[in-house]
């Protein structure tokens, strides 16, 4: 039987790497939202500080006033419809209802 040979001393730990996250693709202007999303090539923030709903389809971003909504998910649809319809604590609001904003 080989004699036993003691174990190495343990290196130091390394510090761990920040993490890194992709820069945010909605406007520094709007702030933080409350609520994003994406889903079938669409994502959407809200930011209920200045009502506002941004949406980005195909690569084209557009802000629309929320008004009295605050907005906190995106629904389902079903069927070939290209209309979306976001939840709010009022219930289901469709997009083409929201008026677009002029400005973040």
């Amino acid at each position: 039987m080989e004699p036993m040979t003691p174990m190495a001393p343990m290196q130091p730990m390394k510090p761990m790497e920040p993490l890194k996250f992709d820069p945010p693709w909605w406007p520094t202007e709007l702030g933080q939202p409350s609520s994003s999303g994406a889903q079938n090539g669409m994502r959407y923030a809200f930011f209920p500080a200045k009502r506002r709903l941004l949406v980005e389809r195909d690569g084209k971003k557009t802000v629309y006033d929320s008004g009295e909504h605050h907005i906190s998910g995106v629904a389902q649809q079903s069927g070939s419809s290209s209309a979306l319809v976001f939840t709010s604590q009022a219930g289901p609001v469709a997009l083409e209802t929201l008026r677009r904003a002029e400005s973040g």
